[in-house]
């Protein structure tokens, strides 16, 4: 199934929301791969502003937001898991 973002050429925006932990760097790491293997042009941008990250929602970091609308939160997902958040 070829997405609506992958026929546009629309590039994501993934947003890492978290205080630089491991476990964001992982998220990061996990998000740049799923979008990677599913041929998705992202914009990875990391947040690390506790007031912005409040601005989301967000109470459990790391969090993933793709295009502005948090995915998961407390957690990290494996890039299997992340490709399906993007398709």
């Amino acid at each position: 199934m070829v997405s609506h973002h992958e026929r546009t050429g629309e590039v994501r925006k993934l947003q890492i929301l978290g205080m630089g932990c491991p476990k964001c760097k992982k998220l990061a790491e996990n998000a740049e791969a799923a979008a990677r293997e599913l041929g998705i042009d992202c914009e990875l941008e990391k947040v690390t502003d506790i007031e912005e990250i409040m601005k989301f929602g967000v109470m459990m970091t790391p969090a993933l937001a793709v295009d502005g609308e948090v995915k998961v939160s407390g957690k990290v997902p494996d890039p299997d898991e992340i490709k399906e958040m993007l398709s």
